[in-house]
């Protein structure tokens, strides 16, 4: 199912429902527990899409499953999204609920079984992570769960989502994406007749603790493999990775497709001894061997679509430096030993930036900028993503050449 239509399905079934299951609330149903003041036993994270953001979610996972054990904390998520969660290992694989995607009737029934999943395993505190979907507040609710967190709409500042919490939080959107989550967490120990008052300090915003995934021997082998017959070389060269494109989520966060395709002849031409690999999904293959044909290099090719998430991970691994926009592996690729530029634009690095030494950041902050953020659903009325076009093909080229320098340095003191 497309993001386009997720999010309609969002807008305009959720919107009621969200409306009935508030006056139901209020009428009494029986939809949820009572007695709210009780430490939780069984906690649910509800984040069911952008696992991306996940990742900067660990520590708060962390501080869950400290609360209540690690076998009863439990995550709802669509199954595309899972495999973030089996890499950072802190939700056991038989607690992840996944609901597929593929088709309305599937989504329509694995929710189903899901919201029964959670109901009978007697889940007394849901935690919903995203910020202001409707989805997630509904399943939230329809959870069963006696405590239930997230971010309310007070005073119509952002989308309406109803009255499901018994802990409502306002949204502070100059707190970073880690902290907001934490929080969210930490909000269970609260009474919930405090807030929006929350009387918590953030976190400190650091590098880490972050946990670093290592794959198995045989999978890097079989990466090895792939790079050695895509690429016509017996022994693998220091590799840098593109990833041209971004989901269609938000297309506005895209750096002009030419520029990679400038950066990379710079970066050859200036590094004799580098291979430079596109990445992506099956969707954007097409785009990437365009690119690869337009570079016009043996040391230049594409295995976009052509990797499992497995795969992909080791990939990260095997390589020195990716250069990415604002999405999904900027965060995965945090979890391994590559460098990663990330190029922001219509949002923040102050709410969304990896936590990660490894993490260099360029963005333009020209005044329009940030223009998507928890308020406005990540939507905007922006056509024309100057923010992105400021980011130079020189800015990057610099900071590559001296991430690719520092490594080959570290590499030399070894």
């Amino acid at each position: 199912m497309k993001v386009t239509t997720m999010r309609r399905v969002d807008r305009w079934i959720g919107v009621p429902a969200c409306a009935a299951l508030t006056l139901l609330r209020r009428l009494g149903a029986p939809f949820s527990r009572r007695d709210p003041g009780q430490p939780p036993k069984r906690i649910a994270i509800v984040k069911l899409a952008e696992q991306g953001a996940t990742v900067l979610a660990y520590p708060a996972l962390v501080r869950a499953a400290e609360m209540v054990g690690r076998e009863n904390l439990f995550f709802l998520v669509f199954s595309q999204n899972r495999f973030i969660l089996d890499l950072l290992d802190v939700v056991p694989k038989e607690n992840v609920i996944a609901i597929r995607t593929n088709g309305m009737v599937t989504v329509v029934l694995d929710t189903l079984r899901a919201v029964m999943r959670m109901r009978r395993l007697g889940i007394d505190a849901a935690v919903d992570f995203e910020f202001f979907a409707r989805s997630s507040a509904i399943l939230t609710y329809l959870s069963g769960a006696r405590m239930r967190v997230g971010y309310h709409a007070y005073h119509g500042e952002a989308s309406y989502r109803g009255d499901l919490m018994t802990h409502r939080l306002s949204f502070n959107p100059l707190q970073h994406a880690s902290q907001m989550f934490d929080i969210l967490v930490r909000s269970l120990e609260q009474p919930p007749g405090r807030f929006p008052a929350c009387d918590i300090e953030p976190p400190a915003i650091t590098d880490g603790p972050m946990p670093v995934y290592r794959s198995a021997p045989a999978r890097i082998e079989e990466v090895e493999a792939i790079l050695r017959e895509t690429l016509g070389v017996q022994q693998i060269p220091p590799i840098l990775l593109l990833n041209a494109n971004c989901s269609d989520l938000l297309p506005l966060r895209r750096w002009p497709t030419v520029r990679y395709a400038e950066l990379t002849r710079r970066l050859l031409e200036s590094h004799s001894e580098l291979a430079v690999v596109f990445t992506g999904s099956p969707d954007e293959a097409a785009d990437a061997r365009e690119l690869v044909g337009d570079v016009s290099s043996a040391r230049c090719v594409s295995l976009a679509g052509r990797t499992t998430m497995e795969q992909l991970i080791a990939l990260y691994e095997l390589s020195d430096l990716m250069v990415t926009n604002d999405s999904g592996p900027a965060q995965y690729a945090t979890l391994t030993s590559i460098d990663v530029i990330t190029i922001f634009g219509p949002e923040t690095p102050a709410v969304f930036g990896a936590r990660s030494s490894r993490s260099h950041i360029l963005w333009a902050g020209i005044a329009c900028s940030p223009c998507v953020n928890g308020f406005n659903d990540r939507q905007s009325a922006c056509r024309d993503n100057l923010c992105m076009q400021k980011i130079s093909v020189d800015e990057v080229f610099d900071l590559a050449s001296r991430v690719l320098r520092e490594r080959s340095e570290r590499r030399g003191q070894d």
